[in-house]
């Protein structure tokens, strides 16, 4: 049993680990609250049970995202934190990890198996924390009358709840570590520019770091043809009475016809994607890497990297596997590649760069290049190069390993990241990545990658040298592990004059 600011709780030991799940951080964001920043959560009587998990934020349940294990059917509480800890005693002022799970700041929940905290809290002797935010139109659809990028705010949110509340459980709230994967690292790189967070969390690791950030106006288009849906404005007062399930649903139905509105919305529309943190003025001032470089990190810690075939996943979804033609390859270089023309994403003009710098590429592998380099490889590398630049300190790896799982034709795909560096090998969705049954290379190479994590969280050091302009060490993660200059100087090259602007609205 431990005591937080809201009352007593009472949670469980897991092999070793006290566990406490579905704390409120925040009071439900519904009623009155609906479409607000968060607010903190009141208080209980008596000792308030801490063994299952908050229900999920309302969500599209169309990737079976919603469920997890062990939430809640039903219920509004979906601001809430879960914790491990190998040690609940104030005196222990052991490492903190904080998690901010991904899924295109469309779906995600903390309950899912695959962020089970229970292996990096023994093993590595840190607190772990994993939390909700409001996803979707709750948390990033630009609304007239409401807060914009409400989804950070409830981010923003959890970390003051860490930062009060942690020491009970034995965490340090002045050694915390924020980290996440994909939309999660894009929010971790958001954390990075925002005024809000600044005290909040001493290191920070972005994997895989999603690099849209929309423009206002282009969020507000969004959220107008959305609620057009339900022929309603893209009001708070207009959509606070709707049944969160029916915002869903309206935002399913624009997201499958995405491709249709390229013109109007661009790049993020030929992606499907939906949403995205706004670069408001306020919230968050400006994107991650023009903070980054003008300094608003250079105190903190960065540790920041990407899988090699980040697009592999998405590309057998989409059914192209195998199948890409070079009139598709054409055309997405056209679309992605930066160029001259680049501050129109109607017209890239980098195509003949990717061509030239890899020759012997085929159309699935320059598809694949350019996708995987626009979403994740280069805004997550120059976050890294934005940290050094303002004299700051970053570490920078690449996961290489390819996955075994699905016959092995992913390689080091998407997400494959998430289960070697959880160590949860056997259970959740990724899980199929590794196989029936994980190799031996499998589990040395996650307990390598949750050595480094910890090893970063707790001294700052993850087991390699820093990045530097010079050289630009990075560690490879594979079978062996191993540090090599500069891996993916190619596409550093095509993408160095790149600012990675807001996204914005198109005219047609």
């Amino acid at each position: 049993m431990v005591r937080v600011a809201g009352g007593a709780l009472r949670g469980g030991w897991v092999d070793g680990v006290a566990v406490f799940r579905g704390v409120p951080y925040a009071a439900p964001p519904v009623g009155a609250l609906r479409f607000a920043a968060p607010v903190p959560a009141g208080r209980w009587d008596g000792v308030r049970s801490a063994r299952a998990f908050g229900p999920p934020p309302p969500q599209s349940d169309v990737f079976g995202a919603a469920g997890g294990q062990g939430a809640a059917d039903a219920g509004d509480d979906w601001l809430t934190v879960n914790v491990w800890t190998p040690a609940p005693d104030p005196a222990a002022k052991l490492a903190v990890l904080v998690w901010i799970h991904g899924g295109a700041y469309t779906i995600g929940a903390s309950d899912r198996p695959e962020y089970d905290g229970g292996h990096l809290a023994r093993d590595g002797g840190v607190v772990l924390v994993t939390f909700n935010y409001r996803v979707g139109m709750e948390g990033f659809a630009q609304l007239t009358g409401a807060p914009p990028n409400r989804g950070l705010l409830d981010q923003v949110a959890a970390l003051e709840w860490v930062r009060d509340n942690i020491a009970a459980f034995g965490g340090d709230p002045g050694l915390v570590t924020v980290f996440g994967e994909s939309a999660g690292g894009g929010s971790v790189a958001a954390l990075l520019a925002m005024p809000r967070a600044v005290g909040l969390f001493r290191r920070a690791i972005a994997q895989s770091a999603q690099g849209t950030y929309f423009a206002t106006e282009l969020a507000a288009d969004i959220a107008a043809v959305c609620a057009a849906e339900l022929d309603l404005r893209p009001t708070a007062a207009d959509l606070t009475g709707v049944e969160p399930g029916l915002l869903v649903v309206a935002a399913d139905g624009i997201a499958a016809t995405l491709a249709e509105r390229a013109g109007r919305w661009g790049r993020p529309a030929l992606r499907s994607v939906l949403f995205a943190p706004v670069v408001d003025g306020e919230v968050l001032p400006c994107t991650p890497w023009q903070a980054v470089a003008g300094g608003a990190s250079r105190d903190r810690d960065l540790l920041v990297g990407h899988t090699r075939d980040e697009q592999r996943l998405f590309t057998m979804m989409e059914g192209a596997l195998g199948q890409v033609s070079a009139e598709q390859a054409a055309a997405v270089l056209a679309r992605f590649a930066p160029g001259p023309a680049d501050e129109d994403t109607r017209a890239g003009a980098g195509a003949g760069r990717y061509r030239a710098a890899y020759p012997d590429a085929g159309p699935g592998e320059l598809y694949e290049l350019v996708l995987s380099d626009w979403l994740f490889r280069m805004p997550s590398l120059y976050l890294a190069e934005a940290q050094i630049a303002a004299g700051g300190r970053a570490h920078v790896y690449e996961l290489t390993w390819s996955a075994p799982g699905l016959g092995g034709v992913l390689g080091a795909c998407h997400g494959l990241d998430v289960p070697l560096v959880f160590g949860n090998l056997t259970s959740g969705q990724p899980a199929v990545l590794l196989g029936e049954e994980p190799s031996a290379a499998a589990v040395a190479l996650s307990a390598d990658m949750r050595a480094a994590w910890t090893g970063f969280a707790t001294h700052g050091d993850p087991g390699w040298p820093g990045y530097e302009p010079d050289r630009r060490r990075t560690r490879i993660f594979d079978t062996p592990t191993g540090l090599v200059d500069d891996p993916e100087r190619a596409s550093r090259l095509i993408w160095q004059d790149h600012s990675f602007p807001p996204l914005a609205l198109l005219d047609a």
